[in-house]
Order: C-alpha cells, then structure tokens, then sequence
C-alpha cells in the first residue's frame, strides 16, 4: 500500500519532505504535485521505477522521461545549452515548460531516446515540487500521471491514492494542482519545434 502525505502546499512540512526524498533514495515510485498537474517520479537511473512508470502509463521505448531539475545550474549538468537556447529557456523558466534537448554523459543510457540521444527537462514553477528536489539534491526522473486511455491526468492525491495503491509506493498530496499537462519544446535540432501545446504559453516559441 502507498504511505500518503498531506502536505502544506505554501509550507511543506521538512520532515515529510525529507521521509519522502528518503523513500525515493530507496527505490520509491512516488506521485506528486507540479505546476502543471500530478506527476510519477523515482529516482534518476532507476530501472525499477522506470519499468514501473512505463507499466502504469503503458509507455514504448520511445518515450521521452524528464528530468525534474531544482534550477539552472543543475538542468546544465544533464543536457548540451547552446547560448541561444539556454536565452531562450532561462526566460521561460521555472515554468510549465518541458524542454528536450542533447543529453550529456551524466544521463544514465536507458533514459535518452534510443536514436537520438535526447531528454527531457524542466524546471518546476510550484513551491512543493522544488522543496521536494531541495531535499533530494539531484533531479527527479519524471513522467505525467496521465494513465492509459484516459483524457486528463489525475488532479486529486486521495484519488491517485485509491487509484494507484498497488502500484505507486508514496503520494505526495498539496491539493489541487490543474490538469493540463506541460508544453513541450523540441530543441535537440537547434530550433523550437512545439511537440505538445500544455500549460505553458507557447507564443515566445512560435
């Protein structure tokens, strides 16, 4: 059964956020809240918990993971940021936005797209979801609560609970956070390319 934590969504309880980080350490699969809508995270290089997120979702090899990045410095160590692009993404950051971009040494194989060695990333607008990675002190491997054949994700933490019992180890509950996914920006061939419109305003990439 998955421990469920409520959790202050302006003054997150520390300790819970450390019992959480630590879980996640451990292997946990975790849902929690971003500035978008709920999303599944385990820790960067976990096998186990992208096999289990790819079950849940009923994701191919194909699918683009992201990073959950803290900020900047941290989202520079994962992907290659031509000066160009890192303009345009700091302006548009923390925010709504997932980024796919060349993936540097430091991302594990299994997490880039088989042919073309990209990856996503983001930085999160949403004062839980950056306190959570404070405590974690690396990115979180992440991927959309949006479960299969379903047209929205999940937007409440005692659904996801009840829901995802069996199969998710933690969730991480800070209320209501929307239901639209991030917008998608495709930067690996140099120019914007919008891959999906979500909450983020796509005007600055058009």
């Amino acid at each position: 059964m998955a421990k469920y934590f409520d959790v202050h969504p302006e003054n997150p309880q520390r300790r819970t956020l450390t019992t959480v980080a630590d879980s996640i350490r451990s292997g946990a699969l975790v849902a929690y809240p971003t500035d978008s809508c709920y999303a599944l995270g385990c820790q960067l290089g976990s096998r186990d918990g992208m096999s289990r997120i790819r079950s849940i979702r009923n994701l191919d090899e194909r699918h683009h993971f992201t990073l959950l990045c803290q900020n900047f410095a941290q989202l520079g160590q994962f992907v290659h940021v031509d000066n160009d692009v890192f303009r345009a993404i700091k302006a548009a950051t923390p925010g709504s936005y997932t980024f796919i971009l060349p993936a540097t040494r430091e991302v594990p194989r299994q997490l880039q797209h088989p042919k073309k060695k990209t990856v996503g990333v983001r930085i999160p607008d949403h004062l839980v979801a950056q306190a959570l990675l404070a405590e974690l002190g690396e990115p979180l491997l992440s991927s959309t609560l949006l479960l299969p054949d379903e047209d929205e994700p999940m937007t409440q933490g005692w659904e996801i609970k009840e829901r995802l019992d069996h199969v998710v180890d933690a969730v991480l509950d800070s209320g209501d956070c929307g239901t639209e996914p991030t917008t998608v920006i495709d930067f690996s061939g140099g120019e914007p390319e919008i891959v999906r419109r979500g909450a983020g305003d796509t005007a600055r990439f058009e």
